[in-house]
């Protein structure tokens, strides 16, 4: 079974994972256009193939070209990719629309859930982009070692419909997939594009939270058990909205979960462990005003479970510390001495825990 190709290919966002997707598309032979509003990475990258505001000391492929016209990197476009941040996915998408040729698919690389609607970033792309596919392609994938061609591995991601089920080498998903694809950037493909993005969304909250138990003093027990059971919070959220579980223990569920909570090279574990640390929040990246996407995302993730009835203790003890004021000691401490439940869910048990809450005295213990 063969899958052509998107020849021309925009990127949309010029920020450190966009210009890393335009990269490797490039890479894979593709034309491809970068759009980014800052005039002065728009010059780097065209003249010394190079984006030193977000990933300096990358070279990039000479056949890269950027551009701060977004009319001039949509013309003529087979595919869009969209990477921006997740407050910035309605108004850019809605911008995209003017220029956006007919039934063009649009991979919305962003990974959250807007406020207030509770919308996934497809979801939210889809009501400003009208009848074109949207999907996302999501992994375990930080943008630099992307760009440098450490070998990477992500999934494409679309509804399939009737049409792409009775072909599927030539739905979006399958032909996005096969643009994207190098000797070093493995493409996945899945039709579960709910399960896909609630990975995406809740695997920087978890990160979080791992990081502050990392900056408190725990050591890896305590990081596994977060992962495991944060990747539970995962699949229950995913399946409620109609996603699959198995959809979570995937790359862009287990896979990102991981990778991102196990390196400070996240912004959002690096946010945790200085929170874990004891350093107040407006101090946290030495006062620098970074962008954590897991910091307001949990709160819009925590929103939407409740709207569905779906337990996630592991984020609302995150959420509770970020925007509650809850001791970080004392909230981990009711998170480890909740009811003794049972593992599959299928066995249907919830005993008293007769430990009482003492990670304030375990802080500092032989890691």
């Amino acid at each position: 079974m063969h899958s052509k190709p998107y020849d021309r290919i925009a990127v949309v966002g010029a920020g450190a994972w966009g210009t890393a997707l335009a990269s490797v598309a490039a890479a894979a032979g593709r034309q491809v256009r970068l759009f980014g509003r800052d005039s002065d990475v728009v010059r780097a990258i065209n003249n010394q193939h190079e984006n030193p505001a977000y990933l300096s000391g990358v070279p990039l492929p000479e056949s890269l070209t950027a551009t701060n016209q977004l009319s001039e990197a949509l013309t003529g476009a087979d595919a869009v990719l969209m990477v921006v941040p997740s407050g910035a996915v309605r108004p850019v998408a809605a911008d995209l629309r003017a220029f956006l040729p007919p039934a063009t698919p649009v991979a919305v690389c962003t990974k959250g859930i807007e406020p207030t609607t509770g919308l996934l970033m497809s979801q939210v792309a889809a009501e400003e982009l009208g009848d074109v596919p949207v999907g996302t392609i999501s992994g375990p994938t930080f943008a630099r070692e992307t760009a440098l061609g450490h070998p990477t591995a992500a999934t494409v991601a679309f509804d399939f419909s009737h049409t792409d089920r009775l072909a599927p080498d030539e739905s979006p998903a399958a032909r996005l997939a096969v643009s994207m694809s190098t000797a070093y950037f493995k493409t996945y493909i899945s039709d579960d594009l709910v399960g896909v993005e609630i990975g995406g969304a809740i695997k920087n909250v978890i990160a979080i939270g791992c990081g502050m138990m990392t900056g408190a003093g725990f050591a890896e027990n305590t990081r596994a058990a977060l992962i495991t059971r944060g990747m539970d919070e995962m699949k229950a959220l995913a399946e409620a909205l109609g996603g699959r579980r198995e959809t979570v223990t995937g790359l862009a569920g287990a896979g990102d979960l991981t990778l991102t909570c196990s390196s400070q090279t996240s912004r959002n574990m690096s946010l945790g462990v200085q929170l874990g640390q004891g350093i107040p929040r407006r101090a946290c990246f030495d006062g620098r005003p970074v962008v954590v996407e897991g910091e307001a995302n949990a709160a819009s993730i925590i929103d939407l479970a409740r709207r569905v009835g779906v337990s996630m203790p592991i984020c609302e003890t995150v959420h509770a510390i970020l925007h509650g004021g809850a001791d970080l000691s004392h909230a981990f401490g009711d998170l480890w001495t909740r009811p003794i439940e049972a593992e599959p869910r299928a066995l249907d048990i919830s005993l008293r825990n007769p430990a009482q809450p003492k990670l304030r005295q375990l802080q500092g213990r032989q890691q």
